[in-house]
């Protein structure tokens, strides 16, 4: 291999170019979904900074996509930012490509800056991107970048004039040209000026180190008069040599000093006024940012059972007691529907007459909705997505009867639906067919059932969960049609909280 294969291989593996490369990338599994796979590239994670990095994520689709006049592609590369500690991420750059040829690449004007779900694939890619990694593995690879691409004499004890820290918004030469390259936030920029003239950053960014506080409890410093502290700390740092403050260096980032107990420190009226506003802040509640699933209990006082709650939906189904359940009195016709985008589901209206008999009551239908993926897991599988039709009796008492959908062969009923989608959200629209609601349902109608909560505000409890065993098909396109409107509008699971779950044996 040639300096210049060395150097191109060099800038693949630190992620520099704007443009993913198809070669040098580590690809990683993260999750997979039928016979889609989503990966991260461990070549190329970046710190962008305290508690941020860039990794480039992919999702490869197991199937070759129409985009209209944009082109067919199969596969999509993700470029985005993590913000580890807030447990957020934002996409700022897209390729789309099609086997091992780029079909396009489309940088994010606007950045949306997303919470992550626990348990969620956002998560796991996260949890990979901010993974620390140990001092010499990146050493290493900062010397060896340093040699090929800053090649002018080192002086001893001095640092590579090129850093991990500093591959974001940088400018290297390759071939005695200038390389445009992407920053943190997705904006392109040049610069002529070679890579060594940049001011050098630290690899590893850490306070300033009082070798005293590593060596001598805080609690005996205390005891100390101000002043003998002060002549102390300057005599430390005075004897401190270069090579012990690297040791002090290395020890901070693999374990840091020993941790003394911390003193309680007084909330200030901001940070409670933070905790406690967001009612005040009239935030909607949504799947992702501060009106997420986490923070629905505070928005609104009548919420408070999201947080509050012990029979709250969605959960789990393992370990149930299999039992002789009664059939379910399915009594669903033709009906005329209405259907709408709400902002948070597609929901599907329907007129009087479609009922169930279930435990000695009857339930009328009101709406059904959809979820991506499905809410309810079934000894912790996860279904593409989920029909959640929802009944109320006489005396006002909730039936939601589940029904698994899964990729297959295309659903005619739901193409109809998608047929008359509503161009606007809150836009409701009354198709003149009717639809056989029925034909929702599968073939067998064994089931699981317990007791819930809705799985949005309110979260009502004293729902009756009915969770059908066997799972409908959808076509990879109808999925891809919904996801195109809602990505992820699934609440995580819910604590079981010891509840009884019955099945059918």
């Amino acid at each position: 291999m040639n300096q210049k294969q060395k150097i191109l291989g060099l800038l693949t593996l630190l992620g520099l170019f704007g443009l993913p490369a198809a070669h040098g990338a580590n690809w990683q599994l993260v999750a997979s979904e039928g016979n889609e796979l989503i990966e991260i590239d461990l070549a190329r994670i970046a710190r962008a900074g305290s508690g941020r990095t860039v990794a480039w994520s992919r999702l490869l689709l197991g199937r070759e996509i129409q985009d209209g006049s944009k082109g067919t592609y199969s596969a999509v590369e993700a470029q985005n930012q993590y913000d580890c500690a807030a447990k957020q991420f934002a996409t700022v750059k897209r390729v789309y490509w099609l086997k091992d040829k780029v079909v396009r690449a489309e940088t994010v004007a606007t950045p949306k800056q997303l919470t992550v779900v626990a348990n969620s694939v956002d998560g796991r890619l996260l949890a990979e991107a901010c993974k620390l990694r140990t001092v010499g593995e990146m050493q290493k690879l900062a010397d060896e970048v340093g040699k090929l691409v800053a090649p002018k004499p080192v002086r001893e004890n001095d640092r590579p004039a090129l850093m991990h820290a500093d591959v974001v918004g940088a400018t290297t030469p390759v071939a005695g040209k200038s390389v445009t390259v992407a920053d943190a936030h997705g904006s392109e920029k040049s610069d002529e000026k070679p890579a060594e003239t940049a001011a050098p950053k630290r690899f590893i960014e850490l306070p300033k180190i009082d070798k005293s506080q590593v060596e001598h409890p805080r609690d005996a410093a205390d005891a100390k008069p101000a002043e003998a502290k002060a002549s102390e700390k300057s005599s430390t740092k005075a004897k401190t040599t270069q090579a012990e403050r690297l040791a002090l260096e290395k020890q901070y980032a693999s374990s840091g000093p020993a941790r003394h107990p911390k003193r309680k420190a007084a909330v200030s009226p901001e940070q409670i006024l933070e905790e406690t506003s967001l009612e005040e802040k009239h935030i909607h509640w949504s799947y992702e940012g501060e009106g997420g699933p986490s923070n629905w209990g505070r928005l609104r006082g009548e919420f408070a059972t999201c947080a509050a709650g012990k029979r709250q939906s969605p959960i789990d189904i393992r370990d149930p007691v299999r039992v002789d359940l009664e059939p379910i009195g399915f009594d669903y016709r033709e009906s005329r529907f209405r259907i709408i985008d709400n902002g948070h589901t597609v929901q599907v209206n329907v007129g009087e007459g479609n009922d169930i008999a279930i435990m000695g009551r009857v339930y009328h239908l009101m709406q059904f909705h959809f979820h991506r993926p499905s809410e309810e897991r079934v000894n912790g599988k996860v279904y593409d997505m989920v029909i959640h039709l929802v009944h109320k009796d006489d005396d006002g008492h909730l039936a939601v009867v589940s029904v698994l959908l899964e990729k297959g062969s295309e659903h005619p009923l739901i193409q109809a639906l998608w047929n008359n989608l509503p161009l606007e959200v809150d836009q409701e629209l009354a198709p003149a067919v009717p639809i056989d609601i029925k034909r929702l349902l599968p073939e067998s109608r064994s089931y699981s059932v317990y007791m819930g909560s809705l799985t949005t505000p309110p979260c009502t409890e004293g729902v009756l969960w009915i969770v059908l065993k066997q799972a409908v098909q959808v076509s990879p396109e109808q999925i891809a049609i919904f996801a195109r409107l809602y990505r992820n509008n699934a609440r995580p699971l819910q604590p079981a909280n010891g509840r009884l779950i019955k099945e059918t044996r």
